[in-house]
């Protein structure tokens, strides 16, 4: 029998796969619930506030850092803020959920730091570098100098795999999806 308040995190560099991972496992598991991210950045017509992300302003967002609002926080790019509102994963403990999130390499660690034991990150990668270039340009939605930033980032986000519970390699999607039942499933029972 489960029992309701844990926390999994999974993170992996742009391209991996880990959205569909998510996506996934919630369908899975419907004793989870997705944790909805704020952010400053400006919101989009098809988005929903709430939903997709709690939208804030800069000024909210750092006051709320200042009142210790966030259990993970980052300026990705400057006055571009996105963070785990506290009070969103106690929001979905109250529904008796475990709250599954999609977070960076640093929002990861820091969830964890601030959850030590009800917590299970997970890194998901792809099998090499090469691959994983394959995988962004084949979506299309990058520049060149955009696309060798996320490569970039991803080398960087890379030397962290080993700080991680679990490590997952996106090298044959349904194969993964089963690993990643696997790892929540042993996680949760």
């Amino acid at each position: 029998m489960s029992v309701s308040g844990k926390l999994i995190v999974f993170t992996a560099p742009s391209g991996s796969g880990k959205t569909t991972i998510v996506k996934h496992i919630l369908a899975t598991f419907p004793q989870t619930s997705f944790s909805v991210s704020a952010t400053t950045r400006p919101q989009r017509p098809h988005e929903v506030h709430g939903q997709d992300y709690y939208f804030l302003s800069v000024d909210i967002f750092q006051r709320w850092i200042g009142y210790g609002a966030f259990a993970e926080w980052e300026e990705v790019y400057p006055g571009q803020f996105y963070g785990t509102l506290k009070s969103e994963i106690k929001r979905l403990h109250q529904k008796d959920k475990h709250v599954i999130f999609d977070v960076d390499v640093k929002g990861a660690l820091s969830i964890k730091e601030k959850y030590p034991l009800e917590c299970l990150t997970v890194f998901v990668k792809v099998p090499s570098m090469e691959e994983l270039e394959r995988r962004l340009r084949h979506r299309g939605t990058d520049s060149e100098e955009s696309l060798k930033k996320r490569l970039s980032k991803a080398e960087f986000e890379l030397t962290f795999e080993s700080r991680f519970d679990q490590v997952l390699i996106n090298d044959d999607l349904q194969g993964t999806l089963k690993k990643a039942e696997e790892i929540v499933r042993n996680f949760l029972f």
